[in-house]
């Protein structure tokens, strides 16, 4: 699961990287309707489930919306099937 959270965190820093270069070049009202708070609320989950740890019970729910978050990016390379949900 630490590959997973590693891969979310990485593609989403990826993501914000691209939105910071688009505002950037465009200005920011072209990222009016983008999903910039998505990525904020994804990796904020990314970094409550490593906070958790394994043996708490609750890391079951946050452990399997990270599997299907994870999906949104199983087209990259470095996506491993065995994430899925």
């Amino acid at each position: 699961m630490d590959d997973l959270v590693g891969f979310l965190i990485a593609r989403i820093n990826d993501d914000h990287h691209a939105y910071a270069y688009v505002a950037g070049t465009l200005g920011g009202d072209a990222l009016l309707g983008s999903r910039l708070p998505m990525l904020d609320l994804a990796e904020q989950l990314a970094n409550d489930y490593k906070a958790i740890g394994l043996s708490d019970s609750r890391s079951a729910g946050p452990a399997y919306a990270l599997r299907v978050l994870g999906q949104s990016y199983a087209e990259h390379p470095a996506y491993q099937q065995d994430w899925r949900p």
